[in-house]
This record gives structure tokens, C-alpha cells and sequence, in this order.
């Protein structure tokens, strides 16, 4: 399933991991309850763009993806592909964190050098 994104409902123009978009599905499986020009919310759970943690970690994922919610917060669909980003737990998205694999493995970690 593709989408496109209309809107980010934060407050800066750019939507980073954990941020609730406003998307229109542009292409869709058969026998889902999604359908192709359909308005949905979903968070996003993984980016292109590098993501810091507050420990100095720099994490940067193979491709964006999101997951589509109702208006509590709750995805609507029942499996999760690939990783996401542990931050989701801290902005309570946890039903999105129990249906993700415990596998991190499309991560890419890089630790900045500590100065001398």
C-alpha cells in the first residue's frame, strides 16, 4: 500500500518519527478495508532522515514508512512490517510498539566519535 501526504497535524512543515500525518492512499491491496483516494491519519514510524537521540546515537532507516490509525491513536491493522523507532513508546503510541517485530535489523547506527 502507498500513500501520499497532505498534512502534518505538528506544528514545523517537516514530519519527523512520530509525528501524525494526514495521507491519502494512492495505491491499495485487494480485500483490504482501505480503499485507493481514501483519508487517512497514520504516525510515522520510520524515515530516511537520520533521527538523534539524546545520547548521541544517530539512527538512519532504509525507507519511510507509516502506520495507519483511528482517531484514538490505535492502528488499524493487525501486523506491523520491520522496525521502528523506540521513541514511539515515550509519545504512548504502545499498541504500535507490541505489534512490531523485536527485530531492529533495517537500522543503521552510527556513533559519533568522542573528541580527544
Amino acid at each position: 500500500m502507498q500513500s501520499l501526504v497532505t498534512h502534518t497535524l505538528c506544528t514545523t512543515g517537516d514530519a519527523h518519527i512520530g509525528d501524525v500525518i494526514v495521507a491519502v492512499i494512492k495505491e491499495a491491496v485487494p480485500n483490504m478495508p482501505l480503499e485507493r483516494s481514501e483519508v487517512v491519519r497514520a504516525v510515522i514510524v520510520r524515515t530516511c532522515k537520520e533521527l538523534k537521540r539524546d545520547n548521541g546515537i544517530i539512527i538512519r532507516y532504509d525507507d519511510n514508512a507509516a502506520v495507519v490509525i483511528d482517531q484514538e491513536g490505535n492502528p488499524k491493522g493487525t501486523r506491523i512490517f520491520g522496525a521502528i523507532a523506540r521513541e514511539l513508546r515515550e509519545l504512548n503510541f504502545t499498541k504500535i510498539v507490541s505489534l512490531a517485530p523485536e527485530q531492529q535489523m533495517l537500522v543503521t547506527i552510527w556513533v559519533p566519535a568522542k573528541p580527544i
